[in-house]
């Protein structure tokens, strides 16, 4: 049998490198629009001419057949194409109307079928590209040039993708960042919705991070790169969305599935209809009709759309099939530290041992602190920063995921983390322990063989966490978690603000993905919600993963099967809200584009139908799928 794929007329084109494909298809739209416009003019000039006598009746022919020709060439070479390829695709259903009119010398008939089809085909390819514009912009923000800086502080204008981690660029007021790195000099606002979906500019000092693709806005800009071309975050954002372009949800494949059955299925039906009534228009009309272009866009059309709007807000769906998930789920397991909690911890109290110098404490500390991504040593290093210290460089560190950080400073062994991870080293704590505050997270700190301070630290939650619960509540998840490795006390605390379903703490790495495997093992569907890192194993078990603050974090972006660039909590309940309303999109679409068939054909088979209405019909029914997936695409305005 030969090969039988998705229409390729309708569908949507794909996107590869979208600079130049949005030139060349709306250039290719034009042209065929102008051929189409010439063809149908030819056609009316001779209806008008045969049904008013304003030319002989030969000279009124030739005007039909010559547009019929012009109108019916792209469809019937395209066919004959994909014959001769093996190929058979189910808009042929259209091209096989257009030569049986042809056939019958009803060139009126060809003609009127043929500039419809070509017509409707033109504004669904338009409006799929518009539909996609929130995706394609994407890929025009990088600028291909930067300037960068040489070592006498000249400029130099170079390909943006040839820069290497290490150099350092300029980026003035207006210009877009061409690189991910990090702020050498100069203080700017940077419109950072791009990558974060935020609408609100981000302030930017020495040190702060930059991304590739956003917009500087107020102050000239040093920066030096760690990350460009492909590897930037943006880059990884469209090699993300294409490949969730690229993926089949299951409604989907299931339609692919028994697709192989249906093209001759329609035509033995319009044989049929030709067998008993002998009407050949009737005959046409069933070909038209059946061509099921609306039936293979209905869901395709609703992804691209609901892709578009959750990267337009910062949200990255890996795979169209996660869509389809987080419209089921029932748990939601919420890491705290950096997800409900701003993440943002602030050291209240240094308690040293008896004898100890705080400040030699806070030196060392800082030292493997300063070689650790984790939100509790940047809070470490921040202190010794405001202490105004000089923290010493570190010599061999290990950063342990979920305990602390290990290293060697001064030609001492540091170790700085949680209390488990000094017992394991060796490091006797006393009983009574040197910091009583309940409400505080703990750090604790050992130089050698000894404890010598333990560090108390503070982290607020997140204004939005708990409408962001009670909203999940009300889209019907039934449980809502909280797992962290802090203290029980901290936990507790967290937890009885929030109103969360259950709680646990003191969990390492291994033990919350254990509690994502436990709860999918009691059938329900999780969704994971943390910040990559230590949640990274959680993350890839649930059913969803969905990493926070994923900007510039490649663990986070590679854990996860949704990324939220920002910290916006209220992204959650929406990408549940987004998933459902997606799933009623492509309901709609199929019921309408099936209901638009079957009833085609009955109208076909009762005389009723005549193929340019027929035509007419099947393309109302691609343009109701396309417009009514396009709505998706406004969807969470009020998030920006």
């Amino acid at each position: 049998m030969s090969e039988l794929v998705l229409p390729s007329a309708a569908a949507t084109p794909p996107l590869s490198t979208p600079a130049e494909d949005d030139a060349a298809s709306t250039r290719a739209i034009a042209n065929r629009l102008v051929l189409t416009c010439c063809g149908g003019a030819l056609l009316f000039n001779g209806f008008v001419a045969r049904e008013t006598g304003l030319y002989a009746p030969q000279v009124a022919d030739l005007s039909t057949l010559a547009g019929a020709l012009i109108l019916s060439a792209p469809i019937l070479k395209r066919a004959a194409q994909n014959l001769w390829a093996g190929r058979l695709q189910l808009d042929e259903l259209i091209a096989l109307g257009v030569a049986a009119a042809i056939a019958f010398a009803d060139y009126l008939t060809a003609g009127a079928v043929a500039f419809f089809a070509l017509l409707g085909e033109l504004v669904e390819k338009r409006t799929a590209l518009g539909a996609r514009a929130a995706i394609e912009s994407l890929v025009r923000l990088t600028p291909t040039e930067a300037k960068l800086v040489q070592p006498g502080g000249g400029e130099v204008a170079v390909q943006a993708k040839d820069l290497q981690p290490g150099q350092t660029i300029r980026v003035r007021p207006g210009e877009n960042v061409p690189a991910d790195g990090t702020i050498a000099s100069g203080r700017s606002t940077l419109n950072e919705a791009s990558i974060t979906g935020e609408s609100l500019p981000a302030e930017k000092a020495p040190g702060d991070e930059v991304f590739a693709g956003t917009l500087n806005l107020t102050g000239a800009l040093d920066v030096q790169v760690t990350r460009a071309g492909a590897d930037t975050t943006l880059g990884q954002v469209k090699d993300l969305i294409l490949a969730a372009e690229a993926s089949r949800t299951p409604v989907a494949r299931l339609i692919d599935r028994y697709v192989a059955y249906y093209l001759p299925l329609v035509v033995m039906l319009a044989f049929v209809i030709f067998f008993f009534s002998g009407d050949q228009q009737s005959f046409i009309a069933a070909l038209v009709v059946a061509c099921p272009t609306a039936l293979v866009l209905a869901t395709p059309t609703a992804m691209v759309a609901a892709l578009s709007c959750a990267a337009r807000l910062g949200i990255l769906i890996k795979d169209a099939r996660d869509i389809e998930v987080a419209s089921r789920l029932t748990n939601v397991l919420f890491d705290k530290t950096g997800t409900l909690t701003t993440g943002e911890l602030a050291v209240v109290s240094l308690v040293p041992a008896e004898g100890e110098d705080p400040a030699r404490v806070l030196r060392l500390a800082a030292a493997v602190a300063s070689r650790s991504t984790h939100p509790a040593s940047r809070a470490v290093v921040q202190v010794a920063a405001k202490a105004e210290l000089e923290v010493p460089e570190p010599g061999d560190t290990e950063e342990l995921p979920g305990l602390g950080v290990v290293g060697t400073v001064e030609g001492a062994r540091v170790v700085l983390g949680r209390r488990s991870l000094l017992q394991d080293r060796g490091i006797p704590l006393p009983e009574d322990e040197l910091a009583e505050e309940e409400a505080l997270s703990r750090l604790y700190v050992g130089i050698g063989d000894a404890l010598v301070g333990v560090f108390g630290l503070e982290d607020g939650l997140r204004p939005e966490a708990g409408g962001v619960i009670q909203k999940l509540r009300s889209l019907g998840v039934k449980q809502v978690s909280l797992m962290t490795g802090d203290r029980w006390e901290v936990a507790r605390q967290v937890g009885q603000l929030l109103e969360v379903d259950d709680i646990a703490a003191e969990c390492l790495p291994g033990e919350k993905l254990d509690l994502a495997r436990a709860a999918r093992a009691r059938g329900e569907r999780v969704a994971v919600v943390g910040d990559g890192v230590n949640d990274a194993p959680a993350l890839a078990a649930g059913d969803l993963g969905i990493a926070m603050g994923a900007a510039g974090a490649d663990v986070a972006i590679g854990s996860a099967r949704v990324a939220l660039m920002n910290n916006d909590l209220r992204r959650v309940p929406f990408l549940i809200e987004l998933s459902r309303a997606s799933r009623g999109v492509v309901t709609q679409n199929l019921l309408v584009a099936a209901g638009l068939v079957v009833g085609g054909l009955a109208l076909a088979g009762a005389g009723a139908l005549r193929p340019v209405h027929a035509i007419l019909l099947h393309n109302l029914g691609s343009l109701f799928v396309v417009f009514n997936s396009a709505r998706l695409i406004r969807l969470g305005e009020e998030l920006t």
